[in-house]
């Protein structure tokens, strides 16, 4: 055979084992990725390598970020590290739902099998045999005057809490504030010390506004009664605080410019069609506040909501709007009365209320609850890098206790979040447990909060991590702070 006969004979011979090939990898998967010439990568090991590399680039920009703080930050964490190991660590609670009352024949039975009671059913049951769990006794309260050495500066979360006078502080939806002249807290909320009931069948349990509610403290702990700082309007029945209209969610910031204490709120009717915030204003912390006026917020509808106010003075509102669907914000004017036309839509289409804001090294973090009226729901945590957002959901910020109280915000609903002065990354959570069937005796839940470590769930839209940390809300059945905040010199 020549040369070319040769050749052509080896040519087929390839050309065939390459159709054979072909044939045989046709309906074969792909499972690697052709990188250069000559060699191959496999699918796996690529995708791991990247994810390995995002997670070392967020470990890496965490360090980085904590490092720049300086070395006072530092030694103040490292020199109050037991306080932050008591305060993260995880409190477990069970509950045992009691059997049904009296027994069921069995052809009663037979006719209607009945569903397992769940617990957020019997939270909602004021005849519920678990109600004492939910809402512990008189005998249970916390009273800062009569409460021995040991006791002091504990938090007992869900129990009746006690101001100097000896009744029950009612501030409930609040805010508070720290008041640089007078050196005190005060705590302002909703002021609910009335009968709960509704004005027709289907509408949700009310009390009528008899007005904002103000404790001061030097030390977060004891609160001495201040008084009702803006009342209701009892004849008026076309005022926007005529007792039968809602008032929600005070919140109260100082305006350096004009020296006037400001205080922001939910305003509506009492079938929630208003949908509107109010303002009123003061010379002092305490009162009285004169009520300006009422207004849906850049055009929209504003229900749950609250103001934050950033470093550099600047003050802005929160509120869920479009049926509660998003959040908006946006900037207030310079003396704090009014909004200005800048507006921001954010978390949009996620059905989020209940906003409290706060901020630590240099980024911004929100609590929200779902909309779900007065049952308990599953608490978020978000950041942002700017106020205005965009605000990407790191997921449920609650620990300990179990799956139930984790995705009840342990029978709670967000209110506001407090900095604890001297402890870098740690915060005051503020919620209230809401009792529906009597407003007056809906309970506080403070609890531990703090910034630290890697966030646990990724960005939707390119599976990277954030580059914020995340946010913890600790259950404990009591806890305290380490110091009374009233010998600090803030």
């Amino acid at each position: 055979m020549s040369c070319f006969g040769r050749y052509q004979q080896h040519y087929h011979e390839e050309d065939k084992n390459e159709n054979k090939m072909r044939m045989r990898n046709k309906y074969r998967k792909p499972t690697t990725l052709r990188c250069n010439a000559g060699t191959r990568c496999s699918f796996p090991v690529v995708v791991w390598s990247l994810v390995g590399c995002l997670l070392m680039l967020h470990l890496y920009s965490l360090v980085h970020h904590k490092d720049g703080d300086g070395g006072d930050i530092q030694f103040r964490k490292a020199h109050h590290q037991p306080l932050f190991r008591e305060l993260a660590e995880v409190e477990e609670e069970n509950f045992q739902i009691p059997p049904p009352k009296g027994k069921r024949s069995p052809r009663a039975a037979k006719r209607r099998p009945k569903r397992p009671t769940t617990l957020i059913e019997e939270f909602l049951d004021e005849s519920s045999q678990l109600r004492p769990v939910f809402f512990p006794d008189m005998k249970t309260a916390i009273d800062p005057m009569k409460e021995g050495e040991n006791e002091s500066l504990y938090y007992y979360p869900a129990r009746i809490w006690l101001d100097t006078d000896g009744n029950p502080i009612q501030a409930h939806g609040g805010g508070i504030m720290y008041d640089d002249k007078s050196r005190k807290y005060y705590w302002y909320g909703e002021y609910k010390d009335g009968p709960t009931y509704h004005i027709h069948k289907k509408a949700a349990a009310r009390v009528d506004i008899i007005g904002v509610g103000c404790y001061s403290s030097k030390d977060l702990w004891t609160w001495k009664n201040e008084g009702i700082v803006l009342t209701a309007e009892e004849t008026d029945e076309t005022h926007d605080l005529h007792k039968s209209n809602v008032l929600e969610r005070p919140k109260v910031i100082y305006n350096r410019n004009t020296d006037k204490y400001v205080m922001w709120m939910h305003i509506d009717d009492a079938n929630y069609t208003k949908a509107s915030v109010g303002v009123a204003v003061s010379k002092s912390p305490t009162g009285p506040f004169n009520y300006l006026h009422s207004k849906r917020p850049h055009g929209f509808d504003s229900r749950d909501m609250t103001i934050f106010k950033d470093d550099n003075g600047i003050a802005y509102l929160i509120y869920s709007s479009e049926d509660n669907s998003e959040l908006h914000i946006g900037p207030l004017s310079r003396d704090y009365l009014y909004v200005t036309r800048a507006m921001r839509r954010i978390l949009v289409g996620q059905h989020r209320e209940a906003p409290a804001l706060f901020k630590y090294e240099g980024t911004y973090y929100m609590v929200t609850s779902g909309c779900t009226g007065w049952a308990p729901n599953e608490a978020m945590a978000h950041a942002a890098e700017s106020i205005l957002g965009p605000w990407e959901t790191l997921g449920n910020p609650c620990i300990g206790g179990n799956k139930v109280l984790r995705h009840t915000t342990f029978f709670s609903q967000s209110t506001f979040v407090v900095p604890l002065p001297g402890f870098p990354g740690s915060f005051i959570f503020m919620a209230d447990r809401w009792n529906p069937a009597n407003l007056r005796d809906s309970r506080y839940v403070w609890l531990p909060l703090t910034v630290g470590g890697a966030a646990d769930q990724p960005l939707d839209y390119n599976f990277g991590f954030p580059l914020w940390s995340r946010v913890s809300i600790y259950w404990h059945k009591r806890w305290r702070l380490p110091y009374r905040l009233s010998e600090l010199k803030l």
